[in-house]
């Protein structure tokens, strides 16, 4: 990680913001440049700048300090404002949530990951474009995990099977590995391995549907929570479940 400048100036993704004394905000923001970054915005959770605070919207900060490791100040302007237009859907609004909560416990503050910025972005887009299905909003998130999982070194291999090396009818991942395993040589052991749904898989890509999704939040979770979570003493975050739930509903 490089330096860490006394100011800096960039555009990323609101991640969270929690009130602060008054009408005060601690917000994190990530941007490819910086990284996940923590800051005071004085007067962010007033009537009038809230709305530019909502999780998931694109904004341009400045960050201030004294000293490197102070938490600093921010300004932040908005960019692009998310979360209103997808106010009227409670399943949009769950998947912003549960994407930036998720970012937001999961990364090293300060340190630059310009790939989980852009895939953020591009995600956060995707799940508010009112075209595109709930089951696809669901597996967009459920994607995205995978890919946080590999760039943060905690790729899954879930290109041929861990016991027959084929590289067809993969069914199952491993919980212990994190490698695929085929129907033929899981089921004897498939009530311990993860279920691998079919739309995580390139040559062999299906639809998305309910039981789909559920396993492939049980099978991202697992890992989240076993690879990322645990070593920082952190929880999935709740948004994650209350997602879930919506899908649940939708589908």
């Amino acid at each position: 990680m490089g330096s860490i400048s006394l100011e800096w100036s960039s555009t990323g993704v609101l991640c969270s913001a929690q009130r602060h004394g008054e009408a005060g905000a601690i917000v994190k923001v990530l941007t490819p440049d910086h990284g996940l970054y923590a800051g005071f915005v004085p007067g962010g959770m007033s009537k009038r700048r809230r709305a530019s605070l909502e999780p998931g919207n694109d904004v341009a900060v400045r960050w201030r300090a004294r000293l490197h490791e102070h938490l600093g100040t921010m300004q932040i302007e908005p960019v692009k404002v998310r979360a209103a237009t997808v106010m009227a859907s409670p399943l949009r609004l769950a998947a912003l949530a549960c994407l930036t909560s998720t970012v937001a416990s999961s990364l090293t503050e300060r340190e630059a990951l310009p790939a989980i910025a852009e895939a953020l972005s591009v995600t956060l887009d995707l799940v508010c474009d009112e075209a595109i299905p709930s089951e696809a909003v669901g597996a967009a998130v459920v994607r995205f995990e995978l890919g946080l999982l590999s760039r943060l070194g905690f790729a899954l291999d879930l290109s041929r099977c861990a016991s027959t090396g084929q590289s067809d009818d993969l069914a199952y991942v491993s919980p212990k590995t994190g490698r695929a395993v085929s129907k033929v040589a899981g089921q004897p052991y498939h009530d311990r391995l993860l279920g691998l749904p079919a739309f995580l898989l390139g040559s062999q890509a299906g639809e998305a549907h309910a039981e789909s999704l559920k396993d492939g939040f049980r099978l991202t979770g697992y890992f989240l929570e076993k690879w990322v979570m645990e070593p920082r003493n952190a929880e999935l975050p709740r948004a994650r479940e209350r997602l879930i739930q919506q899908l649940q509903k939708h589908l």
